[in-house]
């Protein structure tokens, strides 16, 4: 599986940007598909995941009712509308998908892409 994360940007305060992910190979509906980020000198971090088969979406606090997490099984496209971003949003964006099914850690995932830089100017 490949991942190919585009829709990064700088973008002002307030603002909405929308990041999609191009996979290709197998993706199965036991798999889960996820956003992390990483802010220049911070660990990466969870930001919203969603089940490919069911659709359910999971987020993290710090996200939770600005971002939301779809994804068009048909075109194998993960999206992430960000709205109402912070300064603290800015960091590298990446996809990633996880075969166990684990929602939320780093080690559950294995597969990433390249990551896209978002940067929110106060």
């Amino acid at each position: 599986v490949q991942l190919q994360a585009s829709g990064g940007g700088l973008v002002q305060a307030g603002d909405s940007l929308r990041l999609s992910c191009a996979a290709s190979g197998n993706i199965y509906s036991s798999h889960v598909m996820g956003w992390f980020r990483q802010g220049s000198g911070k660990e990466r971090e969870f930001v919203a995941s969603i089940r490919w088969g069911t659709g359910s979406t999971y987020y993290a606090d710090s996200v939770k009712g600005r971002f939301t997490i779809s994804r068009d099984r048909a075109k194998k496209m993960l999206y992430l509308q960000m709205d109402s971003l912070k300064p603290e949003d800015t960091a590298v964006y990446y996809c990633a998908i996880s075969r166990t099914g684990g929602l939320r850690l780093v080690t559950d995932y294995n597969y990433w892409g390249q990551g896209t830089q978002v940067t929110v100017s106060s």
